[in-house]
C-alpha cells in the first residue's frame, strides 16, 4: 500500500514594500523590449550611437590601468570614488566655470544612483518633490519610490516659471526642486541665464533644494553655454549638481557624479555605502586617463549627432499631421512634438510600430495630467538616412488611424 503523505501546510509570505507595490516600471523600457527588432528604426531609447564609441581610446585605458596599477585597479576602492578621477572631474567642472574640489564630489554608478542617493537621503515619505511638466520620467519613478509627493510647476518653453515656482515653494512646503535645465529631456528644451539666475533666487529666498542633473551638457550643436544654476549667487550652498560619462563616453562604464555641500555629501556618501560600497575601481581608473582625450571624442560626437538633429528637423514636417509643433532643439538627444487633437499617442503606438518605428508616447514623462498628444523622438541612434525612413513610416502610422 502506497502511502501519501499530507502536502505540508504553506502559509503566504510576507508582502512587498508598498513603495515597491505602487510604483510601476520604466514605459521606455517596456517600450524597447517590445521594439528590439532589428528592422525596428527605434526613436524611443535614449541610447548614444554605438559606432561612435572610442572603442581603442577605451581600451587603451583599461590595458594601461592594468597593466601599470592592476593591484589597484582590481581592489575595493573608497566610497567617495577615486581620488585620480574625482580630481580630473574636479578640474573639468571648475573650467567650465564652477570653482570645484576633489572632495566636492562623490562618484556615482552613473547619475541615476545620484538620484536615488539623493532621495534616500532627502526625502521622506510624504515630502514633496517639484518637477519640471513634462520631467525625466526615471526621476519620478525615483520620487515615486522614495514615497514622496511630486507636484509640477508650471512653465513655458523656457523652462519652469519663477513667480510659480515661488507660489509653488510657498504653498507646497517642498523638500526639493528637481530640474534639467539644459536639453532637457524629454523636451530638449534650454533654461535661458536670466530665467536660471531667478530661479536661483527663489531657492535662496524660501529655502528649497535644488537638484540640477545635466547628462547632456557637453552636447551642444548650436549657440553658447549657459552657467549652470549652481553657478549663480545664492545658489551655493542649496544646489546639487549631477553630471555623467554615459552621453560622452560610454554608458556601460556606469559613471556619474554629483557636488554637493558637504553635510548633504557626505549623507549621499553614507546611502552609497549601504547600496554598493563603491563604484568599480577599475572603470573609474580608467576614466580618469580617458578624460585626458576626451574633448576631442566629444567634438567628433557633437558634428555627429549636430548633422542627425537637422535631418529629422527638416523630415518631420512631412512625417507629422498638419497642426503638429515641436522643438528645436540646440543640443542634446531629443526633441519633442505635439500632434493637434484628438492625436493620442499611447493609444497610436501599437499601430506605428507596425511601420517598423517605435516612440516614447508623451503620458509617462507627467506627474499629473497628462498631454496625450505629445511623443518625444531620439535623434541621435539612426544615421540621417535612416532618420529619413523611420520618419516616412511613422508618417504612414499616424496617417493609418
Amino acid at each position: 500500500m502506497t502511502v501519501t503523505e499530507p502536502a505540508p501546510s504553506r502559509a503566504p509570505v510576507p508582502p512587498l514594500a508598498a513603495r515597491a507595490r505602487g510604483v510601476g516600471g520604466s514605459p521606455v523600457r517596456e517600450i524597447l523590449a517590445v521594439t528590439a527588432r532589428p528592422e525596428v528604426i527605434n526613436f524611443a531609447g535614449g541610447l548614444p550611437a554605438p559606432e561612435l564609441f572610442d572603442q581603442d581610446g577605451i581600451a587603451a585605458a583599461f590595458r594601461e590601468v592594468l597593466e601599470l596599477t592592476p593591484a589597484q585597479a582590481l581592489q575595493y576602492s573608497t566610497t567617495e570614488g577615486e581620488p585620480a578621477l574625482r580630481t580630473a572631474l574636479a578640474a573639468r567642472v571648475t573650467a567650465q566655470g564652477l570653482p570645484t574640489a576633489p572632495d566636492d564630489l562623490l562618484v556615482t554608478t552613473g547619475s541615476q544612483q545620484a538620484l536615488s542617493l539623493l532621495a534616500t537621503a532627502l526625502i521622506e515619505p510624504g515630502d514633496t518633490v517639484l518637477v519640471e511638466s513634462p520631467c525625466y520620467l526615471a526621476a519620478l519613478q525615483v520620487f515615486a519610490l522614495a514615497g514622496a509627493r511630486v507636484v509640477s510647476v508650471p512653465g513655458d518653453e523656457d523652462g519652469v516659471d519663477p513667480a510659480a515656482l515661488e507660489e509653488a515653494v510657498l504653498r507646497e512646503r517642498p523638500k526639493l526642486l528637481y530640474l534639467v535645465p539644459t536639453f532637457q529631456n524629454p523636451t530638449g528644451r534650454t533654461m535661458p541665464a536670466p530665467r536660471r539666475r531667478a530661479v536661483a533666487a527663489v531657492a535662496a529666498r524660501q529655502g528649497v533644494w535644488i537638484v540640477e542633473d545635466d547628462p547632456y551638457g557637453e552636447l551642444r550643436y548650436d549657440g553658447e553655454r549657459v552657467p549652470w544654476i549652481a553657478a549663480h549667487p545664492g545658489a551655493e550652498d542649496r544646489v546639487v549638481l549631477l553630471g555623467s560619462l554615459s552621453k560622452v563616453m560610454a554608458p556601460g562604464l556606469r559613471l556619474g557624479w554629483l557636488r554637493a555641500p558637504a553635510e548633504l555629501r557626505r549623507a549621499c556618501a553614507v546611502a552609497k555605502q549601504a547600496a554598493d560600497l563603491h563604484t568599480p575601481t577599475v572603470n573609474q581608473l580608467a576614466a580618469a586617463r580617458y578624460l585626458d582625450v576626451l574633448d576631442t571624442h566629444v567634438a567628433r560626437v557633437r558634428a555627429v549627432y549636430g548633422e542627425r538633429r537637422d535631418a529629422m528637423l527638416a523630415a518631420l514636417p512631412d512625417a507629422l499631421p498638419e497642426g503638429s509643433v515641436w522643438t528645436r532643439p540646440e543640443g542634446g538627444m531629443f526633441l519633442w512634438a505635439r500632434l493637434p487633437d484628438p492625436y493620442d499617442t499611447t493609444a497610436l503606438l501599437p499601430q506605428v510600430v507596425r511601420q517598423d518605428v517605435a516612440y516614447v508616447p508623451g503620458a509617462p514623462f507627467y506627474a499629473a495630467d497628462p498631454d496625450r498628444s505629445t511623443l518625444r523622438l531620439c535623434f541621435v541612434t539612426q544615421t540621417p538616412d535612416e532618420i529619413q525612413e523611420g520618419l516616412r513610416r511613422l508618417g504612414r502610422g499616424l496617417a493609418a488611424r
